[in-house]
């Protein structure tokens, strides 16, 4: 689904990602963790298209993804969310979800100007198919609902359904359990494996909450200065000296 070869970038003369190579397979659920500054969110700045690296390939299905601007890996069927809860807070959760489903509308605004009726009917079916991803996060009910004035867990919820509402194949979530409690994490945490397992969607999330890591990933990447320091399962890398060292902390710490 995903292949990663031999990537680098450098901002200002420092190192976000060094050589790194990795491949997502088809509707696996992938983590990329690591301390802070470790090159995680640059990964997913690289895939979509909002850096551009200095050497390296990122392929997607096969295709060459440095080559497409944003909207267009997009629309090539590659969602994200972002590290900072990024929704339009004085929009509804509906109209929320409904800018993430622009790039699948075919009425532009002229027709919608001239009253077409199949823009009417278009538009009719974006908002059951939103209102259908607000159920699915858990938010039919908010529908009507600012944005803004949801909780933070909601909030990221309907970070997911935007993303959902461009019908991707792949879904990048950048720390979707950040300033979550317990509760909250395992709705989270069963709503990502739903959507591999009931929509098929391949799924790369970056995350510190190791309890979400180490309970939904089939394989984890473990980054450090940019470099990957260790990979397998989630029982391999709980086992290995360097991450622990690293990233979850030695036994003197």
């Amino acid at each position: 689904m995903l292949g990663v070869e031999d990537l680098s970038i450098s901002f200002g003369g420092l190192t976000a990602l060094s050589g790194l190579s990795f491949e997502v397979a088809e509707r696996e659920i992938f983590a990329l963790i690591g301390p802070n500054g470790a090159g995680k969110s640059t990964v997913f700045n690289v895939v979509t298209g909002l850096s551009r690296p200095s050497a390296g390939r990122v392929r997607f299905r096969g295709e060459d993804l440095l080559v497409l601007a944003p909207h267009r890996i997009a629309r090539r069927g590659i969602a994200r969310t972002f590290q900072n809860t990024e929704v339009f807070r004085q929009l509804t959760a509906l109209d929320n979800v409904l800018i993430g489903r622009h790039a699948q509308l075919r009425g532009g605004l002229l027709r919608g100007a001239l009253g077409l009726p199949f823009v009417w009917r278009e538009e009719a079916a974006a908002r059951a198919a939103a209102r259908a991803l607000l159920d699915r996060v858990g938010l039919v009910g908010a529908a009507g609902v600012e944005a803004g004035s949801l909780p933070l867990g909601a909030q990221k919820r309907l970070e997911i359904a935007r993303a959902l509402a461009a019908a991707p194949r792949l879904l990048l979530l950048d720390e979707p359990a950040g300033g979550l409690n317990p509760t909250e994490t395992q709705t989270l945490m069963e709503l990502i494996r739903g959507l591999r397992d009931a929509e098929g969607l391949t799924v790369v999330v970056v995350e510190h909450d190791m309890e979400l890591v180490m309970g939904i990933s089939d394989r984890v990447l473990v980054l450090n200065y940019g470099r990957e320091i260790s990979s397998g399962s989630p029982r391999e890398i709980a086992a290995d000296p360097a991450v622990i060292e690293a990233y979850l902390g030695s036994e003197e710490a």
